[in-house]
């Protein structure tokens, strides 16, 4: 897929001071990888297509040789959704498996192959010792733009994903897990954005990836601008019924209640795009520090030390995720492609007008 540009790109003026590529990967250590999957037009013949879906893979820890924990919180701003590996990450306050993204129909299959990647990879330790498997999926519906009831994700797609996984840029709108996602009624999906934060005097990321797959027209807000009610055409929604998962990274150390509240405040950079968090939406948020780097704690003594920043010094941690999930959305906007729906087929998910969009920017003189 060719550059597509960035809200930035354009002449929007997002707060903040983004890393190097303004994406999650900007956290040292965190590669990203897709499987993107286009086939087809018309309507939908479940089982048949079209289809027009596919897999993000996050990688914390990038391939490291060994699994090791990340420390990491979740919050849930409204439930009607997915994201496996909660519980534990809720009770432990670490995972040790990549993220994959995907449709709602495809969790199970990407919690197998995520699996069968992680035994594989990490076979020495898997054999040696009785360890389990409990990777992280989440997963937005993308059933108007693609035959999800079809269940097209197969293992080797998964597995794809992860293997691509790289640092550095990466692609933005129809790809990955986000290929078949309409955000604001307008062609959403993936999205990522960046900020460096600078603590005693030393440079920190925070890193967002988004699937972005939510909100409805009217509610749609760019930098405090009322777009959504500039930009009237081409709507398809009665109402919200899509989701949408924020991934945070960063590399400041920090213990998991912590990484939970900042999890919590995804749920502020959301709505500042719009969202009020929808019935009909699940809002599922997790957030994972690469700091504090260690064995897996089966191999560990009884006490542990670990580096944490003074919650006294949360504040531009927590506006820097605000900033970065909020630009992630509107990335993701920005990059993606107009593509036709497949039921209710004959409309499309139109991609935004970077031109309407920023005559309505103007018309507010930002």
């Amino acid at each position: 897929m060719s550059a597509r540009k960035r809200a930035r790109d354009i002449g929007l003026d997002f707060p903040g001071v983004p890393g190097h590529f303004n994406a999650i990967t900007d956290v040292p250590g965190v590669k990203v990888g897709y499987t993107t999957i286009i086939e087809g037009e018309g309507p939908v013949v479940i089982g048949e297509g079209p289809i027009r879906t596919g897999v993000t893979a996050i990688l914390p820890r990038g391939t490291k040789e060994k699994m090791q924990p990340v420390w990491a919180g979740t919050y849930s701003l409204n439930g009607n959704g997915e994201m496996t590996g909660m519980h534990w990450v809720n009770d432990g306050g670490y995972f040790l498996s990549p993220i994959c993204l995907t449709n709602t129909h495809s969790v199970g299959m990407a919690h197998h192959a995520t699996t069968k990647w992680m035994i594989e990879k990490y076979k020495e330790q898997f054999s040696e010792h009785h360890l389990w498997a409990m990777p992280v999926i989440a997963e937005t519906y993308d059933g108007l733009l693609n035959d999800i009831n079809g269940q097209h994700i197969k293992e080797e797609h998964v597995l794809s994903a992860i293997h691509s996984a790289k640092s550095g840029a990466i692609a933005e709108g129809n790809v990955g897990g986000g290929t078949g996602m309409i955000c604001y009624e307008f062609k959403g999906g993936t999205g990522t954005s960046s900020r460096i934060v600078e603590l005693n005097g030393e440079q920190h990321h925070v890193g967002v990836l988004v699937q972005a797959n939510y909100g409805i027209r009217d509610w749609l807000t760019v930098l405090g601008v009322p777009v959504g009610k500039h930009l009237t055409e081409h709507k398809i929604l009665s109402k919200e019924q899509g989701s949408i998962i924020v991934i945070i990274g960063t590399d400041i150390p920090m213990l998991p209640h912590q990484l939970k509240r900042l999890a919590k405040r995804a749920a502020i950079g959301i709505g500042r795009s719009g969202s009020p968090g929808g019935n009909n939406s699940g809002d599922i948020f997790l957030a994972f520090s690469t700091a504090n780097q260690m064995d897996i704690p089966q191999l560990l003594e009884d006490k542990l030390t670990m580096t944490f920043v003074n919650d006294e010094s949360f504040d531009p941690i927590y506006e820097a995720v605000c900033q970065s999930v909020d630009e992630s959305v509107i990335n993701a906007m920005i990059a993606a492609k107009t593509m036709s729906l497949v039921k209710p087929f004959g409309k499309k998910a139109h991609a935004i007008d970077h031109e309407k969009l920023l005559k309505v920017m103007k018309q507010y003189t930002r």
